[in-house]
């Protein structure tokens, strides 16, 4: 088990703002920037809180593009933890940052400070989408740092969105093949949304972009997510984290807070229909899932018991429980 410490740092380091994004509202924004005494209150605020000496843990920054910083504010960052990496209380520093803002002397300055996991918010490897996104960056910059920052030996992550401006199906399969061929240690992916005081706000109002629906992200996401798995490559997260500042900026596109379980449950679904339909008519069979994913198994409210029954379904399996199994599979035991 791994605990993540988060330092916010909204917007610090980014060039400019893309069309989707007003982090300073989405992350909490304080008009004095995180200082090093900050960082190491957090830090402390969250040890004392954890009981279990066995867990890894990681300080992450997030909300910034962090090599986008002048070195001097990294340093002042980077050293605030460093007294507890010594300490061997932090096991590992993560950050995040633009794929545009990797080269070979920031990853070996990053090294030297203890960060071991860089995150890069790639967003597509459609050039097109980038632009259409503002972005500022290329797919080909994410391919080279992906390879600077893998010589180094470093973990890397990626986020991905989708609804992005201008983005089709055709996109968004580009997308996930090619990261699926860069073979990042993990990915995120995050639906756009439309928040006040953006870009995409403005195009929004004018008619000019219109957000997917929540059950069209949903569907995505678990072909998304499905593809990543089978490539053996972890889904870390689906969807914003829940937070006041995002709620009453948000104007419109597919929100909720359990947006992950939503999707978790969407696959569950998936595997229960493909393992059912091999059962003859009339016959029951065992399926059995983790006892923790009950929950995930029947879908919020009920939804999936309410859609299996609506296909004539639910009556050809009983449902067992085993704690030794993966968590998010459903496996068919046996037929009486």
């Amino acid at each position: 088990m791994v605990l993540v410490i988060p330092i916010f740092i909204p917007h610090e380091g980014c060039p400019h703002c893309c069309v989707f994004c007003n982090q300073r509202r989405i992350s909490g924004f304080k008009e004095r920037p995180v200082s090093a005494a900050d960082v190491q209150a957090t830090i402390q605020l969250w040890l004392g809180r954890e009981k279990s000496a066995e867990r890894r843990v990681q300080v992450a920054f997030y909300g910034g593009s962090f090599t986008g910083l002048p070195e001097k504010r990294q340093q002042e960052l980077l050293d605030a933890v460093a007294p507890f990496v010594e300490q061997g209380r932090v096991q590992a520093i993560r950050l995040s940052t633009r794929p545009d803002y990797i080269d070979a002397g920031i990853v070996t300055f990053l090294q030297a400070n203890h960060v071991s996991i860089v995150e890069l918010g790639v967003q597509s490897m459609d050039d097109g989408v980038l632009r259409a996104s503002g972005r500022g960056h290329t797919a080909a910059d994410v391919e080279q740092a992906v390879t600077v920052l893998r010589d180094s030996g470093m973990e890397i992550g990626i986020q991905l969105m989708l609804g992005l401006p201008g983005e089709t199906r055709r996109d968004l399969l580009k997308t996930v093949g090619r990261v699926i061929a860069l073979r990042p240690d993990f990915v995120r992916i995050y639906p756009v949304l439309v928040v006040k005081n953006s870009e995409l706000a403005c195009l929004y109002e004018q008619g000019k972009y219109q957000p997917i629906s929540l059950d069209k992200a949903v569907v995505l996401a678990a072909w998304m997510k499905k593809c990543f798995d089978q490539a053996a490559i972890r889904v870390v997260r689906m969807g914003l984290q829940a937070g006041t500042e995002l709620e009453e900026s948000l104007l419109a596109g597919p929100w909720h807070p359990a947006f992950g379980e939503l999707v978790k449950s969407r696959l569950m679904l998936q595997q229960t229909r493909k393992l059912l339909a091999g059962v003859q008519p009339g016959n029951k069979t065992i399926l059995s899932i983790s006892p923790r994913d009950q929950s995930v198994f029947r879908g919020m409210k009920s939804q999936n018991m309410v859609r299996l029954q609506e296909m004539g379904l639910s009556d050809s399996f009983t449902l067992t429980t085993d704690p030794d199994q993966q968590r998010n599979t459903v496996i068919l035991k046996s037929d009486t």
